[in-house]
Parts: structure tokens; C-alpha cells; sequence
């Protein structure tokens, strides 16, 4: 079913007949980590199932007398579906229970499928689903890989993107190492309707779920998948303050329907490779901190596929509030779109970067750092900047990547719905530059080569090491902040120097290290060389831009 980036386009796509969830269902037969889909037929209509019919569930059981339990979802007329990725091969038995127990389509019916191994070589489908590990600050696959996030915000991608361009971007965004993309999955405060004119749903107190509308976004979604990316849709936008908020779900919605809305994407989408944002540029503490709690307890109490992060809005923090929240894999937050002080400063030293160690272990990750573009002001550098920070602030995890055009996915001419201060006007009185060539910025560029170079190192082991650095240029001038991240063992070093610099660490083992310097501009190595006295290390940087050093203990 998936496209791979080492094969040919011709060999995935014959894989993608293959493993087409419709076609195996029917068959009766399924590659190992694949979605599997099944339908039924209700033998009763409902004039609205999302609260007409309380329950729809199927059992699973796997070869080895595992047992999942799947929520199936109302697809139009009587149509009902169920969705799960099976993570074993051999034969998987189901059956059906069904709140209506009248209705013989969808209540105790009884099936299996064979479960396959298959060709595919992409990592989602022989690594297997994306996890966290307990006491890990990282993700991994399933077998225990590694996964470090390298995410877009395609926002408003799936639904105003044609098939065409959507294939476009996504294989460029392979291309480039990444490996997630962020979407929103309903209409919300960027985007009034999808592409064809549609919405989700309709209605606030009471609300109606339009089939058709997802089911457009089915097909985006799979073609994520097929690439072998990692879908991160934002299910409730929840932005309560500024322009558009009316057309923010998580916002308007009561917790009773927000609830459902979510429940129904996760049912839909969970035999995906999904990694689900409940919330997005939300208010998530003090506040509406009790409703965000109700509501994430609500989608995700009970058993539930994919894990579950949060989206704050700009320069906020959930992590001391929501550390009892067993539903929460991964703290995410956003920086904000500035290159100033404040940002900067918040990044270094604020809650992440100063609470990361006191709370419960989960991968922290700046979900939302500088649109390139952005306030007529964000550059490549400003992107790197935030990016590099932020993943050395913390544990390393991750980042994710934006640009000014990407999001919205501007076409020439576009403008932004409810974003007007974030646009940049030619004299010619149109815009720039459209979703298609901001995929090809030099920071969006420079993320791909971020994320290769920190994918050739363990960088899973490494924890910020503000306590080795001896003097921090930051205290004086913001923007020339020193990061600084190693190893428990101190067999290796990662600093990210912003500026030409000279960095002296403590050394008071006398370990010999061996020094690379790394440009993140043009992804070239350099040696370095290392001076200092006993109990020191000093470096100076090659050039005049940010440069990394790596310090790898000699054997």
C-alpha cells in the first residue's frame, strides 16, 4: 500500500494496489502493519449515529490471545467502518458489540483475517508504530528504534491541497528527512472549509458529522502513510482569543461534543500511523485547564490507538499542570513566531528548559518554533536558531518545521483567513512565496540536513548541559546563547554556537575527545581543533554563521 523513498516510484505504487486496506479486507488479508479495514451494514438507520448509537466496537484478537478493542465509525447512510493496524502476523479473530443489540449488522458478528508479512520496506511498516517508551524522553518504533521527529505544519495541507499537490509536497518533505506532518483535520480559525466547500460538521450544541468531508481527508491522510510519514492531525483547534475564534472547535464546542467530534476522527483514523494533537493553539492552564483535562480523559481514557500530545498557543506550557495526566505522551509546545528577547529567553530558560528534569519523563518537543517568513522578519538563520535551541534545551526529541506558505497553503495571490499581519505584499499587491516553492526555503531546507545530522549520533542519550559550558554569551547579548548537550557517560558533546564564537567547557575527567564542527547551513564537517589546560576544553568556530561542534570521546 506505501510508497517507499528507497525503491522505485514504480515498485510502491504496485505495493499500494497490494496492500490497499479495502481490497485486503475484503480478501480477508492484511500486511503486518498496515491498516486493516473492515465494513459493515447497519441493518437500521439513525437519523444522527454520533448520538443515536451509543457504542459500536470490535474486538480483536490476535494470534497470541491479545485482545484490542476498536470503536468502529458511521461512514453515510448505513455504512459503518472499522479501522486498526495489526501488529502481528498470523490470524486475527473479531467480533462485534453493538449498544443496539437489535441491530443484526452491527451487533455479535463474527470474522477473522490472516495478517501477512509484505515487501514494504518503509520504516512505519517493518519498525511498526510509533511509541514511548516508559521513562523515555523519546519515541521510538515499535521494535525499539529510535525515532527522532522531524515534522511539518501543513495545516490547512489536507484540506485545501488537490491530489496532485499534495503528492508534490509529500514527496518533497521526504526528500528533505522529514518524517511527520501536522494537519488540521476540521474547519478551524485558517481554513472556513475544505477544498470542495465542505465542512466536518455542523452545529455547536448538537452537532452532524458530514462522511463526505472525511472521507476526502481519508485518501490525504493514507497518502501520508504511503510515504512512509507519520500523520499528526490536530483534531479540536482551540484557539480562544483573536480573529477567527468562532471557528475554532475546541473552543465553542461543549465538552460533550468536542469529545464525540475527537472520539470519531480517533476511530477513523486510528489505523493510521497517527500521532494525535487533542488541541491546537489552545489555552490548556488556570483558565480552561479543567475543560482541556475533561476532554482529554474523555478521548483517551480508555483504551485508545496512537499517542497523544497538545498544541498550547504561543510561549505557554503545560507540562507541571498536566504531569498527572496519564493520557499525555508527549509535551509539546510552541515558541512563537520571534526572533526577539523574549522568545529567545524563553526558549533558553524558560519552563522547558528549567522544569523538564522535575517532571514526569516524555519527549518535549517545540511543535510550533519560527515560521520562515513570518512578521515579515523570520529568516533560515532565525529558524535554525529556534530549532537548535530548542532541541538542546530539553532531552532531545525533535522539532518541527513552518513556513509563512506552507501552513495555509497560500497559492499565488492568497491571502491568510484571519492572519492578515502575517503577510508580506509585493508592489504588485500579491503574495509570496505560495506553499510550492516555500517548501524549497533555505530553512526548510536546513531542517532535513537538522535532522540527518542528528540521526548519525545516539542522540537519544543526550541531556542539556548548561553546568559545563564556562561562560554563556547569552547572559549578555540574547541572541549569541551557547546550548550545550551530552551524554551521561561523557561520551559525547553537541554545542550550538549561533554566532563565531570561542566555547571553553569544563573537563574535570581530562576525558580526550576528538572535535567535528558541522555547518547547518551547507550540512559540511569540519575538524576542530581542541586547546585548553587540564580540566578544560576551548574551541573557536570556523566562520562567522552558527556552527554545531560534536566532541566524541576517544577510545
Amino acid at each position: 500500500m506505501k510508497l517507499c523513498s528507497s525503491p522505485t516510484i514504480m515498485s510502491a505504487l504496485i505495493l499500494a494496489v497490494f496492500f490497499h486496506p479495502a481490497g485486503l479486507s475484503g480478501q480477508g488479508r492484511v500486511g503486518l502493519w498496515i491498516k486493516y479495514e473492515k465494513n459493515f451494514q447497519s441493518s437500521r438507520q439513525y437519523e444522527n449515529p454520533l448520538y443515536d448509537l451509543k457504542n459500536f466496537v470490535v474486538r480483536f484478537t490476535s494470534p497470541t490471545g491479545r485482545v484490542k478493542n476498536i470503536h468502529g465509525f458511521w461512514d453515510g447512510e448505513r455504512n459503518w467502518k472499522v479501522r486498526f493496524c495489526p501488529d502481528e502476523k498470523g490470524t486475527w479473530a473479531f467480533t462485534t458489540e453493538c449498544s443496539d443489540k437489535e441491530n443484526s449488522g452491527l451487533h455479535d458478528i463474527k470474522g477473522s483475517f490472516e495478517c501477512m508479512a509484505h515487501d514494504n520496506q518503509l520504516d512505519i511498516y517493518t519498525k511498526g508504530c510509533i511509541t514511548r517508551p516508559k521513562g523515555a524522553y523519546y519515541l521510538t518504533h515499535a521494535d525499539g528504534t529510535p525515532f527522532f521527529w522531524t515534522a511539518c505544519t501543513a495545516w490547512n495541507g489536507a484540506l485545501r491541497s488537490t491530489d496532485e499537490e499534495w503528492k508534490i509536497y509529500l514527496e518533497d518533505r521526504v526528500k528533505n528527512s522529514y518524517n511527520v506532518i501536522q494537519l488540521v483535520t476540521t474547519q478551524w480559525r485558517g481554513c472556513e472549509a475544505d477544498i470542495l466547500g465542505q465542512k466536518a460538521f455542523e452545529g455547536s450544541g448538537r452537532i452532524k458529522i458530514n462522511p463526505e468531508f472525511f472521507q476526502r481527508l481519508d485518501r490525504k491522510i493514507d497518502r501520508i502513510n504511503e510515504h512512509g510519514l507519520v500523520a499528526a492531525p490536530v483534531l479540536l483547534w482551540a484557539l480562544p482569543f483573536s480573529e477567527g475564534r468562532e471557528l475554532s472547535p475546541g473552543y465553542y464546542l461543549p465538552e460533550g461534543e468536542a469529545i464525540l467530534l475527537a472520539r470519531y476522527m480517533v476511530a477513523r483514523y486510528g489505523g493510521n500511523h497517527a500521532i494525535w494533537i487533542l488541541g491546537g493553539d489552545g489555552r490548556y492552564v488556570e483558565e480552561f485547564e479543567q475543560r482541556w483535562k475533561n476532554i482529554g480523559r474523555g478521548v483517551f481514557a480508555e483504551e485508545h490507538p496512537g499517542l497523544v500530545s497538545l498544541h498550547p498557543h504561543g510561549r505557554s506550557w503545560i507540562g507541571r499542570a498536566y504531569a498527572g495526566e496519564d493520557w499525555l505522551d508527549i509535551v509539546g509546545y510552541q515558541s512563537s513566531h520571534s526572533n526577539g528577547p523574549q522568545t529567545v529567553n524563553w526558549i533558553n530558560n524558560g519552563p522547558p528548559a528549567k522544569d523538564w528534569d522535575k517532571l514526569p519523563a516524555r519527549p518535549i518537543i517545540n511543535m510550533e518554533p519560527n515560521y520562515e517568513e513570518s512578521g515579515f522578519k523570520i529568516t533560515a538563520q532565525d529558524v535554525r536558531n529556534a530549532s537548535y535551541w530548542s532541541i538542546l534545551a530539553t532531552p532531545s526529541a525533535g522539532i518541527t518545521y513552518g513556513a509563512n506558505g506552507i501552513w495555509p497553503w497560500l497559492r499565488e495571490g492568497e491571502k491568510i483567513l484571519n492572519h492578515s499581519n502575517l503577510l508580506k505584499e509585493k508592489e504588485d499587491g500579491s503574495y509570496y512565496h505560495p506553499w510550492h516553492e516555500s517548501i524549497k526555503l533555505p530553512g526548510s531546507v536546513q531542517i532535513g540536513y537538522l535532522a540527518k545530522f542528528f540521526k548519525s549520533f545516539e542522540w537519544w542519550r543526550l541531556r542539556p548541559a548548561p553546568e559545563i559550558l564556562v561562560h554563556q554569551p547569552g547572559d549578555e547579548t540574547f541572541n549569541h546563547f551557547i546550548s550545550v548537550a551530552e551524554t551521561d557517560n561523557h561520551d559525547l558533546i553537541i554545542a550550538y554556537l549561533p554566532v563565531k564564537s570561542t566555547i571553553t567547557l569544563y573537563n574535570p575527567l581530562n576525558v580526550k575527545y576528538s572535535g567535528q564542527w558541522f555547518n547547518p547551513v551547507t550540512a559540511e564537517y569540519f575538524n576542530a581543533g581542541i586547546t585548553g589546560k587540564n580540566g578544560f576544553l576551548e574551541l573557536t568556530s570556523p566562520s562567522d554563521g552558527d556552527m554545531l561542534l560534536v566532541l566524541k570521546k576517544q577510545s
